[in-house]
């Protein structure tokens, strides 16, 4: 799917405009606040979608991952959640900039009261912080802090969300740490959600996994579906253009 892009979409001091994928994608960020990670591409291909899709992406960010769907994939339209106020605007110039400003809404928000209705997304995405609030070193940048650590929102608060704004047989996917997984999936399974398809991630052939990639779908029977490994980047091929 192409985008019309607009050229009318203005900056803000300390804000930067990346080209990817060959000029098909443009994303305004902060040039050194919070920026999207390589999680959130992979996580946007490793999705199941189908055509006319209701997607929601629970903390949005920049607004990547559905600017990513509404490009590869043939969903109908996606709802972006997002508490920060910076990152929100920064999501809603973002559609405007890649001509997706009718097929994709932005809403701020806090994602343990979500300002949605109810049973409105086929799928639910979210790159959460997965980080627990009081593990490791907290940036002191704020919106790199609130993106990488449970200070907002933890995994219960994000599930409670997703099984509230997902249909009666929606799905949810989301990247997760590897060594947190057993945790996902009983929490995962404790929402009545039912875990199908699963990827891993290594960053090296011979090292451990460092995240999974994980599908659940609502009141699904068994059967997980485990696909072969990524390494590296994997097939997050999305390179800056010059």
């Amino acid at each position: 799917m192409k985008s019309g892009k607009s050229r009318h979409v203005p900056l803000k001091p300390g804000e930067s405009v990346d080209a990817f994928m060959e000029g098909r994608l443009q994303l305004i960020q902060s040039a050194r606040g919070y920026r999207f990670s390589a999680d959130s591409i992979l996580l946007s291909r490793f999705v199941t979608t189908r055509k006319g899709d209701w997607v929601v992406d629970l903390g949005a960010g920049c607004g990547v991952i559905g600017l990513m769907l509404l490009l590869e994939k043939p969903i109908g339209r996606v709802v972006c959640l997002e508490i920060q106020a910076a990152l929100a605007d920064q999501a809603r110039r973002n559609a405007a900039l890649n001509g997706f400003r009718e097929k994709m809404s932005v809403i701020l928000g806090d994602i343990r009261h979500p300002p949605l209705s109810p049973s409105i997304a086929h799928l639910v995405v979210c790159n959460p912080p997965y980080r627990p609030a009081r593990s490791g070193r907290i940036n002191p940048d704020p919106e790199r802090a609130i993106a990488r650590h449970e200070i907002l929102a933890s995994l219960n608060d994000l599930l409670s969300a997703a099984l509230r704004l997902m249909k009666p047989k929606g799905r949810i996917a989301m990247v997760y740490p590897a060594a947190r997984l057993a945790d996902l999936m009983v929490r995962l399974r404790s929402f009545g959600l039912e875990p199908k398809r699963m990827r891993m991630l290594h960053p090296e052939p011979q090292e451990e996994a460092k995240l999974v990639f994980i599908e659940a779908a609502r009141g699904a029977g068994g059967g997980l579906k485990i696909l072969s490994p990524l390494v590296g980047q994997g097939d997050c091929s999305i390179s800056i253009s010059t």
